[in-house]
């Protein structure tokens, strides 16, 4: 079946496609992972394995004899998730109306652009293992800071570092900006265009449309339950049957007491007591407690958790290269809980640790409709689909993008919250 779209539909998504990638400020932040063989990753629903940052470890002196090891390369599972499709039905009077498909066309990318933005902010903010709890509200340069301090002290690059507020929190901090004595053009900026800057504290800082809000903890009084707790990071499990397997390192089972264990849930943030982080390169201890993220909850009074667990007293190569804290937790040791007043998330994290995954699927003119594609700078495929009804004389039309998110690295990544108790 042959293609024949209007010159007017040509004009409308040929426009979409320029502007689609305007509207995605996350994703213009995160890294973008094409995979290279469609049909292999229709035969495996989509889901694979991409290769997680690796860290290595040093040992003292010329004889190195008992520390050669095979590499401990890991590798994180991601999936392409995410299908959206915006859909619309013109009848034969409504096609009369020139502007009609330009407003729909204008409209699918607004919103089909708000949905790549919302998956990566929802991912950052809900599974990024770094948490800023500040007790005020916003006042700008410091809170920033803080944040600074925390990626800082654990070892991640200066480089390529972004900070996504939300709109009141942005709004409060050009506030801040703009009480200030001097002239400069940041200043003027914040003052006449609520605009913070690109450049503060060492974040590229985004004013950003949506926000995630995350309730205060329920889970109350909490203690681990059980002594020497911890993921050792291996390249692949191998089963009972002697079956290897990748293995995702990320997370950590940790098993707890809880008052209230139903009431934990997915965001929640905490600290354990006698858990500090470590620079990830050195491998010093940087004096402050570990922050954790719940992200499931697998089994009966057990909590998934970002990131994982990983002393370097358990002494296997992996541990030694991707430690992360002072110590396993103690048995009974306190878990206290960061989130403790419902508030707005401002997720912040290195670019690295993000990744935007395009997807692909096949839509064939000759099925019995007129199809129009497009890929973007980002390697989002847009597709544009007509279809009459001899019936009613009607039209429909949709517009479908296909894509995944995956924070790869849930260390370099966290969030702010303000107005906590």
């Amino acid at each position: 079946m042959a293609n024949s779209f209007t010159k007017q539909e040509l004009v409308m998504f040929d426009d979409m496609i320029e502007g689609f990638d305007d509207q995605l400020v996350i994703a213009k932040g995160a890294e973008t992972y094409q995979p290279e063989d469609p049909e292999a990753m229709a035969r495996a629903g989509d889901q694979f394995w991409v290769p997680a940052p690796m860290i290595s470890a040093s040992y003292d002196g010329f004889d190195q004899t008992s520390n050669f090891g095979d590499t401990t390369e890991l590798s994180v599972p991601v999936s392409i998730g995410y299908h959206k499709s915006v859909a619309v039905k013109y009848s034969a009077k409504e096609l009369r109306i020139k502007s009609a498909l330009e407003k729909k066309g204008k409209s699918a990318k607004q919103k089909l652009g708000s949905d790549v933005n919302l998956a990566l902010f929802n991912t950052v903010a809900l599974q990024g293992s770094m948490f800023v709890k500040r007790t005020g509200a916003p006042t700008g340069f410091d809170d920033v800071a803080l944040a600074d301090a925390l990626m800082t002290e654990r070892g991640i690059s200066q480089s390529d570092r972004l900070m996504f507020l939300a709109p009141r929190v942005a709004n409060a901090m050009a506030g801040n900006l703009a009480n200030r004595a001097t002239d400069n053009s940041r200043d003027l900026d914040a003052y006449s265009r609520a605009m913070i800057g690109s450049d503060v504290a060492g974040f590229e800082l985004f004013k950003n449309d949506q926000s995630v809000r995350l309730a205060a903890a329920g889970g109350g009084a909490t203690t681990v339950n059980g002594a020497t707790q911890r993921t050792v990071p291996a390249a692949t499990t191998t089963a009972a049957t002697g079956e290897k397997a990748n293995k995702d390192n990320r997370y950590t089972d940790l098993v707890i007491t809880a008052a209230n264990y139903a009431a934990i849930d997915t965001g929640d943030a905490f600290t354990i007591a006698g858990v500090n982080s470590l620079h990830m390169i050195t491998k010093q201890d940087t004096g402050q407690l570990m922050t954790f993220r719940v992200v499931g909850k697998p089994a009966a009074n057990t909590i998934r958790v970002y990131p994982a667990i990983i002393d370097a007293a358990e002494g296997s190569t992996g541990s030694k290269e991707y430690a992360n804290v002072s110590a396993t937790p103690a048995n009974g040791a306190a878990i206290t809980w960061l989130n403790t007043t419902a508030a707005e998330l401002n997720p912040f994290f290195k670019r690295e640790s993000l990744l935007l995954i395009p997807g692909s699927y096949s839509v064939d003119p000759q099925d019995g409709w007129q199809v129009r594609t497009a890929t973007t700078d980002l390697g989002i495929r847009i597709t544009y689909a007509r279809q009459g009804e001899i019936n009613d004389l009607s039209v429909k039309a949709r517009w479908d993008i296909d894509f995944g998110a995956s924070l790869i690295a849930p260390e370099m990544a966290g969030n702010m919250a303000f107005n906590q108790a």
